[in-house]
């Protein structure tokens, strides 16, 4: 097997370790905790679902983009769910429960949401968009699912290898997706690099800065939650979107480019937020940070 067939294959290992990790460090009880809060959730299903489409949408018809980062602008909003939960927002103060919650509870919803997104898109665009629930599924089950509850289970049946495997193994996913990603991103570059200009960059800027906006404002109550619907109505699920992107238009080569383009837009407008939430955590809060252990994407 050739080094470039083994990328695809660690850049799935590596979101796995990460998530099999976050498994290891949550229960039942923090799977279901958005489900059990219906206003958290409906919250989080205006933030991730419908702003940021409405936003992407607006932009996408109003900017003169190039096709390609019209439609990586378009299917990354319906991607509603980043590819794994980061150390990110429990830096920022976030509590385990809600951040395994708003994993399980958007992954969940997504089965249903993308396709009827799509649909919905069909009759305002008279453009036929479609991606099987089927296949959807396949995505979210695989990637996110199968090694959250692993990882869950693992975790009650052998509580000692829970507590000293979590941290560890987010570490070695980290690593994994950045060995893997240099060469990836090497050999985009110069795909993405030819669509920066025409107002490329200022658009999935206002998208990410939006997209942060609304995760803030409809956050919460907890004020130490806000930043994870903050971060994550910002990041999006490239292999999903890109999935959307082939299946609807696979003459647009640089669609997935664009994508990727995106995700270190938005990685840039995600940082000084981030930076500026930590500073007014409380010390309770860092107490929180410094007794979890996860991985960071």
């Amino acid at each position: 097997m050739t080094i470039t067939a083994l990328i695809p294959l660690a850049l799935k290992a590596s979101l796995i370790l990460m998530v099999f990790a976050l498994g290891l460090s949550a229960n039942i009880s923090d799977a279901l905790f958005v489900f059990r809060r219906p206003g958290q959730l409906a919250r989080a299903f205006v933030a991730m679902d419908v702003v940021v489409p409405v936003v992407a949408f607006g932009l996408a018809t109003t900017f003169a983009l190039e096709p390609a980062v019209k439609i990586a602008l378009v299917t990354l909003s319906l991607a509603p769910l980043p590819p794994t939960f980061s150390k990110k927002p429990l830096k920022a103060g976030a509590s385990i429960s809600y951040t395994v919650g708003l994993f399980v509870s958007i992954t969940l919803i997504a089965v249903v949401f993308i396709p009827l997104a799509l649909a919905v898109l069909t009759r305002v665009t008279g453009i036929s968009l479609q991606m099987s629930p089927a296949a959807v599924w396949a995505l979210v089950l695989w990637s996110l699912l199968v090694p959250l509850v692993a990882g869950m289970v693992t975790s009650r049946i052998w509580p000692a290898f829970g507590s000293r495997a979590a941290d560890p193994l987010g570490k070695a996913g980290t690593v994994l997706i950045l060995i893997a990603f240099i060469p990836v991103l090497i050999q985009v570059w110069p795909a993405m690099i030819s669509l920066v200009g025409n107002g490329t960059v200022v658009a999935m800027t206002v998208l990410a800065v939006l997209a942060i906006a609304a995760g803030h404002l409809l956050g919460g109550p907890p004020q130490s939650d806000r930043a994870t619907l903050a971060l994550c109505s910002a990041a999006r699920h490239p292999a999903i979107a890109i999935a959307i992107a082939r299946a609807n238009f696979p003459d647009q080569k640089l669609a997935p480019a664009a994508v990727l383009l995106y995700l270190l837009v938005s990685a840039l407008v995600a940082a000084p937020y981030l930076k500026w939430v930590a500073r007014y955590r409380s010390p309770a809060i860092g107490q929180i940070r410094s007794s979890a252990g996860f991985m960071r994407p």
